[in-house]
């Protein structure tokens, strides 16, 4: 029985010059953040988490960018199943406008986003008389972070959907399986890692968000905001801890949403 060869780095060149490559830009990534966190005494960092509005403001960065993610994946989900699964005019039309929010300049994002529920609009007005308030609330956050966040769930639900194979679904629907019956014990199982990373990510770019929420909800103040106010006022020194607290507070996050979503590396294959 014939062994399989072993390939390491040490024994191809051109991947011991890629994995160098691959350390420039790790060490690009890693630098900044590295040097922010090491600038940043514990003294500084624990009188920072002590301080009620630090604490407030990352309690409502993560609650509202998971509020956003949650209500735009009942929609989203089901959205990019149609996109991976159908043909219908005009779909990379459909398309190109998904990814619209990604390469629109924020702030015009916000501008856009603020004209839309701002109190005289019909949707806004409607809002403020069912005592839902946009602009300066929690609810218009939710909607700036949903707006420029929206694409990385779809687009990584539909490569999911996309990557299952279409001949289960098509041999439960012969067995007589409703379409609902379906989606929800076919299609999603196959694609939910797909879609958990979709909705971690979109989770992630809600939190990070800054120039549509501060033009939508300057207040009450998120992280990213409260960031950019204190360096603004104080200088690096009084922006710096909030900015590593937030950053730690939302790398353990991120790492537990990763560990319980992790493949089992065990399973058969």
């Amino acid at each position: 029985m014939k062994t399989r060869a072993r390939h390491t780095l040490a024994s191809d060149p051109l991947s011991l010059v890629f994995a160098a490559l691959g350390g420039m830009v790790l060490l690009f990534l890693i630098a900044p953040l590295a040097g922010m966190a090491f600038n940043s005494p514990l003294s500084d960092l624990a009188d920072t988490a002590a301080e009620k509005e630090v604490r407030a403001s990352i309690l409502l960065t993560l609650w509202t960018a998971l509020a956003a993610t949650t209500i735009c994946s009942v929609a989203a989900v089901p959205f990019a199943w149609v996109l991976a699964r159908k043909q219908f005019p005009l779909k990379r039309l459909v398309s190109g406008i998904i990814d619209l929010p990604v390469v629109v300049p924020h702030s015009a994002a916000g501008i856009a986003i603020l004209g839309f529920i701002a109190p005289n609009s019909c949707i806004g007005g409607t809002a403020e008389r069912a005592g839902i308030q946009f602009v300066g609330g929690a609810a218009g956050i939710i909607v700036a972070m949903a707006f420029v966040s929206v694409p990385f769930l779809i687009n990584a639900a539909r490569d999911g959907f996309a990557a299952a194979p279409e001949r289960l679904e098509k041999a439960a629907l012969t067995l007589g399986a409703s379409p609902a019956r379906v989606f929800f014990t076919i299609s999603l199982p196959l694609a939910w890692r797909a879609i958990v990373s979709g909705m971690v990510m979109m989770w992630a770019r809600g939190m990070s968000e800054f120039g549509a929420v501060a033009i939508v909800a300057y207040h009450p103040i998120v992280a990213s905001v409260l960031i950019y106010e204190r360096f603004g006022a104080f200088g690096l020194a009084h922006a710096r801890p909030v900015a590593v607290l937030f950053l730690g507070v939302c790398l353990v996050f991120f790492i537990v949403v990763r560990l319980l979503a992790r493949e089992d590396t065990h399973a058969p294959r």
